[in-house]
C-alpha cells in the first residue's frame, strides 16, 4: 500500500482529500503545518508528499526546501497543492524543489495520475 503524507492546514480540505485518497487504497498520513510535515516525512518516509504551500509555522516552500536538502528525505516526491494559480507560481514551486504541482480545488483524476507517475508501489 502506497503511503501519502498530506500536509494541509485547512481541516475541511485535509479531511476531504484524505478520505478520497483512502478510498483509492492509499495510507494517508496527516500534518497540519510545514514543521509537522517535515517531521512526519522524516519519521514516516512516505512514498509521496502532497504539500500545501500556504501553511502556518513554516510555509510549504520552506518545508519542501528542507525535505530536498535532507539526505533522508530528498528522494521523496513532493507535489505542491495550492490555490496559488498565478503566473509564476508553478516555477516558484519547482524552484523550491517540488516535483510537480496541482491546483485547488483538487482534480482527483489528475492528481492520481501525478502520484502514479512520481511514485511506485512499495514492495512488501
Amino acid at each position: 500500500m502506497r503511503r501519502i503524507l498530506l500536509v494541509e492546514d485547512n481541516e475541511l480540505n485535509r479531511d476531504m482529500l484524505s478520505r478520497r485518497l483512502s478510498h483509492r487504497g492509499f495510507q494517508v498520513i496527516l500534518a497540519g503545518d510545514g514543521r509537522q510535515g517535515v517531521e512526519a516525512a522524516r519519521r514516516e518516509q512516505p512514498d509521496v508528499v502532497l504539500m500545501d504551500l500556504s501553511l502556518p509555522e513554516m510555509d510549504g516552500w520552506q518545508a519542501t526546501r528542507l525535505l530536498k536538502a535532507d539526505a533522508a528525505t530528498c528522494t521523496i516526491p513532493v507535489i505542491a497543492l495550492t490555490a496559488h494559480a498565478m503566473v509564476g507560481d508553478l516555477e516558484k514551486a519547482l524552484e523550491a524543489g517540488c516535483d510537480d504541482y496541482a491546483t485547488k480545488p483538487v482534480n482527483l483524476p489528475l492528481l492520481l495520475g501525478i502520484i502514479d507517475r512520481l511514485s511506485a508501489p512499495r514492495s512488501a
